[in-house]
């Protein structure tokens, strides 16, 4: 009998710390290369076999899943306040207008950015040739951000991630791109936008414009034509890209790679903002970031996974103070476009839906009778 409240105080402490973990996870989610370059390689087995030794940390990561696990079998069991969340999904899909803008803007500003500092695409790949880097970026980043050509602009700019991709490996630290330049080319310009303004005019046959456009009826019309049947993928392809670079993160620049991932939290302190060991911080925001993953690339519960992953890019943003900023605009904009898109379609959440839809009817019809 006396066990039973010291076993309940470690549980609550555990559960406590598990969640204080997920909460500041992102302070130690950035890109660990950014941060800290030519750490000590630490191996990766004693690593993972010394942080699980300790029975606190392997209390605090299983009160952590079964505050999950219980949260998403609560969640699901009970369904409360439905109707604030269907106000609020029917709220945030009537930015859907907007959806094309915020993704030129997620993805136009770090190429600028990246295309002034001289990268490519990520802050660690700095190729030979710096004049070509510098003018890929600034004019790729600048169309996408004026909307002007917007979707031949977007194919190629993943054109040259993937070829730069198959010579440079570390590139997959921004893969990011790969859906967030498949949903511009899929989505287009949008407005407001340049291309916008141009269809306008050379549609209309009155203007001087429609009379000596060179573009929009020869190139713009049947690039829209070809790739407008696909549009509705856009969901799938952001969430499963950015579910990636989550697992990524997580398991390969965390998990995989625990010097690097102890030097971040080292640097920062981060044991002092929860108070837990350095092993523990590691294991947890890779954990946390391969879970939002996932959870994103079969598309469970997508909009709570991608403002979780909203949060954690924000406490990173304004938690480390030499992180490259730009470097993490483009995740952030693309889970923010998955809030106003949800999942979209083979996802968990449409299974989920069609039978909660179905479930409801049910009920209606025996309170009927």
């Amino acid at each position: 009998m006396r066990l039973r409240p010291a076993v309940g105080r470690a549980g609550a402490v555990a559960l406590v710390c598990s969640l204080a973990l997920v909460a500041f996870a992102g302070r130690a989610s950035a890109h660990v290369k950014y941060v800290t370059p030519g750490s000590d390689p630490v191996a990766v087995v004693e690593f993972l076999a010394e942080a699980l030794s300790d029975p606190f940390n392997v209390a605090v990561l299983l009160g952590g899943a079964a505050f999950v696990v219980a949260l998403i079998g609560g969640y699901l069991a009970v369904r409360p306040a439905r109707r604030d969340v269907a106000v609020f999904r029917e709220t945030i899909e009537s930015y859907r207008d907007l959806l094309p803008w915020l993704l030129r803007l997620s993805v136009g500003i770090p190429l600028v950015g990246a295309g002034f500092s001289g990268y490519f695409f990520s802050p660690v790949v700095h190729p030979a040739d710096p004049t070509f880097v510098r003018l890929f970026g600034i004019t790729v980043g600048f169309l996408l951000l004026f909307g002007f050509g917007t979707r031949i602009v977007a194919t190629v700019g993943l054109g040259f991630y993937l070829v730069g991709f198959a010579f440079e490996p570390a590139l997959m630290l921004a893969f990011e791109y790969v859906p967030g330049f498949i949903a511009i080319a899929l989505l287009g310009g949008g407005r407001p936008s340049a291309d916008h303004v141009v269809s306008r005019m050379a549609a209309d046959d009155r203007t001087l414009y429609s009379k000596v456009d060179p573009f929009y009826r020869a190139i713009a019309v049947p690039f829209v034509e070809r790739v407008q049947p696909f549009a509705s993928l856009v969901p799938l392809a952001l969430r499963v890209g950015v579910g990636i670079s989550f697992v990524y993160l997580g398991v390969a620049q965390k998990l995989m790679n625990p010097g690097e991932a102890l030097s971040v939290v080292a640097k920062y302190n981060l044991t002092a903002v929860v108070p837990v060991s350095a092993e523990l911080w590691v294991v947890g925001a890779g954990l946390t970031e391969a879970l939002v993953g996932v959870l994103l690339i079969v598309g469970a519960f997508t909009r709570a996974a991608s403002l979780t992953a909203f949060l954690l890019f924000t406490t990173t943003l304004f938690g480390l103070p030499d992180d490259p900023v730009l470097a993490h605009v483009s995740l952030f904009g693309l889970v923010s476009a998955l809030l106003v898109t949800g999942a979209g379609p083979f996802s968990v959440d449409e299974w989920l839906q069609y039978w909660a839809a179905r479930r409801d009817r049910s009920v209606d019809a025996r309170a009927a009778n």
